[in-house]
């Protein structure tokens, strides 16, 4: 396991340097465009007759489980970074804005892609039960901002635009997985919960998760404000932040959004009122650092990952349309209730549009498509959740720093 997290840090580390001296992309579109690339390359020198590259990354990709990786080790830790520099203040100014947003229009991206993916499969010769495409409508909902912040920082795009962006991905990828695991329950029960079982669900998940997050942020709050030793309280955040999404995992509750809550508190109620400036700057620093090289190896992997899948022609055509689809439906549950009430939702005019392109999604999608059971519909579901990430972080990822221009210029 050492030898496979050093090649890994070794290939990020070394496509970070190619990115930063030779492309000049943004850091996390730069190193998953290259791991493509080199993919790509390695599956055509195989289909030329040289497959020892190819036989060596797919043993390489086969060695680690992306899902898990994410799911039970980087996830906490981008999430707590993410949330950890998130004004509470602020955040509370769009708070309905951003509710609304990562709720409501999660949920309902969830049914209109689910129920829209069914119809359209019925025309082309691609199956997949309607269960399917309810998780794949789950699992493809929830935006990752981290490329894309990076892009609306450098453009100058206001702060507003980027505190709702951040605030909504990081309840959304709370609630999508949630979401993704009612639906997985009904695909694996024999029997159809009712309406009753499924709220249950919803408030342990989610308001379970919510509270073990205040509860274990608060404790550390206390511990940082009754000591002053730097040292001590950056282990003290990383020991609640594995520890904390350990115990999420093992009592059954939302994990992602017991980080979320936790970051927040730490990030606001702790800063001010707990650390001196030295501590401050030295948390900042190492979950900055953290955050930066987590993110780049998530990204070489999803670049990676492509040499694993396979691809014909009719999934090829049907993920045009299910790209097509995902774009229309962020359009409809974020770019139209933003662009109809904008006054309501205090943003400068044309934010729809960058909230709509921006909406990439990430490695979370990945993951959660690579946990199901393994079987037909699976490596479907994968194989479109792939695609779709791969468009959204090259294709909309690099084009929406123009966007966030024109909102600043006011055009």
């Amino acid at each position: 396991m050492l030898n496979i997290a050093a090649i890994f840090l070794c290939v990020t580390a070394l496509l970070a340097y190619l990115n930063r001296r030779y492309v000049g992309l943004p850091s996390a579109i730069g190193v998953m465009a290259i791991a493509l690339v080199i993919s790509l390359l390695n599956m055509f020198a195989d289909s030329m007759g040289l497959h020892v590259f190819q036989v060596y990354e797919r043993s390489l990709m086969e060695s680690v489980d992306f899902s898990e990786l994410l799911m039970q080790g980087m996830l906490s830790l981008l999430l707590f970074a993410g949330a950890l520099h998130v004004d509470l203040q602020k955040l509370r100014a769009y708070r309905w804005q951003i509710t609304s947003l990562a709720f409501i229009g999660t949920a309902l991206s969830t049914i209109i892609i689910g129920v829209s993916l069914w119809g359209v499969l019925t025309f082309t010769g691609l199956e997949l039960p309607f269960t399917y495409c309810l998780i794949f409508g789950a699992l493809i909902s929830p935006t990752d901002p981290i490329a894309v912040l990076g892009i609306l920082r450098s453009a100058g795009a206001p702060k507003n635009v980027e505190l709702v962006m951040s605030g909504e991905s990081l309840f959304n990828d709370g609630v999508s997985v949630v979401l993704f695991s009612l639906v997985l329950s009904m695909l694996t029960s024999t029997e159809t919960p009712g309406v009753a079982e499924v709220g249950l669900l919803l408030i342990q998940e989610a308001g379970g998760g919510a509270l073990l997050g205040g509860i274990i942020g608060y404790v550390v709050y206390l511990m940082l404000k009754s000591i002053d030793s730097y040292q001590e309280e950056v282990l003290i955040t990383l020991a609640a932040v594995l520890g904390g999404y350990a115990l999420a995992t093992y009592i059954e509750v939302s994990g992602p959004l017991a980080m979320v809550v936790m970051g927040l508190i730490v990030g606001n109620q702790g800063r001010s009122n707990a650390m001196s400036e030295e501590t401050e700057r030295h948390v900042d620093m190492f979950w900055e650092l953290i955050d930066e090289i987590l993110n780049a190896v998530l990204f070489v992997l999803i670049g990676l990952e492509v040499i694993l899948l396979h691809f014909t022609h009719m999934l090829l055509g049907v993920a045009c349309i299910v790209i097509l689809l995902t774009l229309f439906t962020r359009l409809l549950t974020v770019g139209v209730p933003v662009g109809l009430f904008n006054r309501l939702f205090r943003l400068p005019k044309g934010s729809w549009a960058v909230l709509t392109w921006g909406g990439l999604r990430g490695g979370i999608s990945v993951a959660l498509a690579l946990s199901l059971p393994v079987g037909e519909y699976r490596d479907t579901v994968v194989s479109l959740t792939y695609l779709v990430v791969v468009f959204s972080v090259l294709v909309q990822g690099m084009s929406v720093g123009k966007l966030a221009s024109r909102i600043r210029n006011g055009s």
